[in-house]
């Protein structure tokens, strides 16, 4: 069954409940996604709808792009994403809409998206180390510490928490509730924090 939809996240607001309780939300636009493929288990090894959306001038879309929509006379889209699916709930075509209506209001859906970028960090920013004594003169007050080994295997193990580049990595919210949809501006408030900055993409998808 096919329970999932891209969009744009837009930024942050607040609601109230009926109680008079605010809620921090977040809204994403999600526009209806157009089916560009149909990808079978027989031909392509696994299950998925190839999805296109967002608007694209005629003459800034690349060849390639151009070709993926005109073979079956399909208005060219910006993005181009897959939705996996274990089983279709109907059969579908190119050129047939995936939109809100696949999400109630209350749902609990998975949001999948990339997370802002921090540059370069050391092990207290991005794994929470303590630091090293300040007095009687440490020169170890911010340092990693020891990562070898002086004998055998004299390496440093794979996996080891050290200083490196923090976030822009792909990140998925487990559970987030759908506060509200906005049918005739294609809105979904979810309460809580979306990964990514504002305008990136995401992926709702039923928890």
């Amino acid at each position: 069954m096919v329970n999932a939809i891209y969009g744009k996240k837009i930024g942050s607001t607040q609601v109230f409940s009926s109680s008079g309780a605010a809620i921090y939300v977040t809204a994403i636009e999600a526009e209806p996604c157009m089916v560009v493929q149909v990808k079978q288990e027989a031909t392509d090894g696994y299950k998925a709808l190839k999805v296109g959306f967002g608007s694209i001038k005629e003459n800034k879309a690349t060849k390639p792009a151009k070709g993926v929509f005109s073979k079956n006379s399909l208005q060219v889209k910006r993005y181009v994403k897959e939705l996996r699916v274990d089983e279709f709930d109907k059969e579908y075509k190119p050129g047939d809409l995936i939109d809100l209506q696949v999400f109630n209001i209350g749902d609990k859906v998975k949001i999948t998206g990339i997370a802002r970028g921090k540059g370069f960090a050391g092990v207290i920013k991005r794994y929470n180390f303590h630091r090293g004594p300040v007095s009687h003169g440490s020169h170890s007050i911010r340092k990693t510490g020891a990562v070898g080994m002086c004998a055998t295997p004299s390496k440093v193990h794979k996996g080891k928490k050290m200083p490196g580049r923090m976030g822009g990595k792909r990140v998925t919210n487990p559970a987030t509730e759908i506060i509200d949809i906005i049918v005739d501006q294609n809105l979904i408030l979810v309460k809580g924090s979306v990964p990514g900055s504002s305008g990136n993409i995401v992926m709702l998808k039923k928890a």
